[in-house]
């Protein structure tokens, strides 16, 4: 079993990736691999509506998200990462988790995949932050491992983050619960399958 972290800060050692560091060692120790994926210091463009996708099963961009979507069919959850930017999630994350799941709508399966959100901030903007990346996964069958407070860290620094015992303390209950999660989900999967997914119904009041 696999988890897929992202770290959505251009700092791949700064805040977000203390917060995940200890997320990471917390699954480590409940027997989950991991991978961690940096993507808030590539130059990860916006999706463009081209559907080139559709009709190639891939992005037309070919870069870190191409690269990322088969690591995603395997893998058993994924976890976001990202910074706070006026009360929001990093703009490069966003754009490439716009990418990653609009070119692999036909090609992976997200059904019981667990996504987890992770957001670290110097202060606030946390929460709205964490619905802009809760909202990727709930679209998509994929059930949001929570934690015993919302998932995230304070400070400026890593060495900010250090002092945050609370938010530590968040992510490794966070590591337990989505470990838990996952499972609990692959045993009934090899059981009995996964869960249908009806997709007739397009709502569409155009006239």
């Amino acid at each position: 079993m696999k988890i897929l972290t992202l770290n959505g800060s251009p700092r791949p050692d700064g805040c977000t990736a203390r917060a995940l560091l200890e997320l990471e060692a917390t699954l480590k120790d409940n027997g989950i691999e991991v991978e961690r994926i940096n993507i808030g210091n590539k130059d990860i463009r916006g999706c463009i509506s081209c559907n080139f996708c559709r009709k190639n099963g891939r992005c037309v961009f070919n870069d870190l998200v191409n690269e990322t979507a088969p690591k995603f069919a395997e893998a058993d959850g994924i976890v976001v990462g990202t910074p706070v930017y006026w009360a929001g999630s990093n703009g490069q994350a966003l754009a490439f988790l716009d990418r990653l799941f609009y070119s692999t709508m036909g090609t992976v399966n997200t059904t019981m995949k667990v996504g987890a959100a992770v957001i670290s901030s110097r202060r606030a903007g946390s929460t709205s932050a964490m619905d802009e990346i809760i909202k990727y996964f709930t679209m998509n069958s994929m059930p949001v491992a929570s934690s015993t407070y919302w998932n995230e860290v304070h400070g400026g620094s890593a060495s900010d983050v250090e002092q945050d015992h609370e938010g530590l303390q968040t992510m490794r209950n966070l590591g337990r619960n989505m470990a838990f999660l996952v499972k609990a989900i692959n045993a009934r999967k090899q059981a009995e399958g996964l869960p249908e997914q009806e997709r007739n119904y397009f709502t569409n009041f155009i006239r």
